[in-house]
């Protein structure tokens, strides 16, 4: 199963309370390696974007109004992470707004089953400590210094490389996946050597006695 890094953006803190979606990013691993393939829409909220928002992400009114509504790209959105599983930080907050757009279209809830949620990860790993994007990445020198602004797609980058961290997972080179390391890693409890053990005759027992024999008496007497 492929992975898919997701994060969006949004005009407040609660859909229930009137806020909406307004940038959805998604970025396709296979073994947390990148496809290439990727989900990234701005989306019109039919809405005001407060200054608080404003603030975070950069996004204007008169900006957003020229792209496409939720209901416009939802089905797009549904089959890009289809039987996928998902990496997500801070799920909740994510998945709150998601599935509250996706009901009310009439369309089927993200299953949570199917998500990951990194803060949880990195609450386990590092408690009691700050474990927003921003503190991972700087625990794990990830260069944030092009996120001026909160920006989905970025931040779906930034994630990866942060869970990559939090996995003590080294990116694969020559394309080695996860899976081919895996694999050793079961099979390093049954490996077979070939001990073959050889068994001198006594005559060349005896010739090694009397080497020795002999090397003492030159060294010492």
């Amino acid at each position: 199963m492929n992975e898919v890094f997701l994060d969006t953006e949004t005009t407040g803190l609660s859909f229930k309370d009137g806020h909406k979606i307004v940038e959805i990013a998604c970025i396709e691993t296979k073994d947390l390696i990148p496809t290439n393939n990727i989900f990234h829409k701005f989306i019109n909220p039919e809405r005001d974007v407060p200054e608080e928002a404003f603030k975070i992400h950069g996004f204007t009114r008169e900006f957003l109004s020229k792209h496409k509504k939720f209901n416009e790209i939802a089905d797009e959105f549904l089959e890009f992470i289809s039987d996928k599983k998902l990496i997500i930080h801070n799920a909740n907050f994510d998945l709150n707004f998601l599935n509250g757009e996706l009901g009310t279209i009439k369309k089927q809830n993200i299953n949570k089953d199917t998500v990951i949620d990194s803060l949880e990860v990195a609450r386990n790993k590092f408690p009691g400590s700050s474990n927003s994007l921003d503190a991972l990445c700087k625990r794990f020198s990830i260069d944030i210094s092009k996120r001026t602004k909160h920006n989905a797609l970025l931040d779906c980058e930034l994630l990866r490389e942060a869970y990559i961290n939090l996995l003590d997972v080294k990116e694969p080179k020559f394309n080695l996946s996860m899976s081919t390391h895996s694999t050793i890693d079961k099979l390093k409890g049954k490996l077979q050597y070939n001990k073959a053990i050889y068994k001198i005759t006594d005559e060349e027992h005896n010739n090694h006695k009397k080497f020795l024999k002999s090397e003492l008496k030159k060294n010492f007497y």
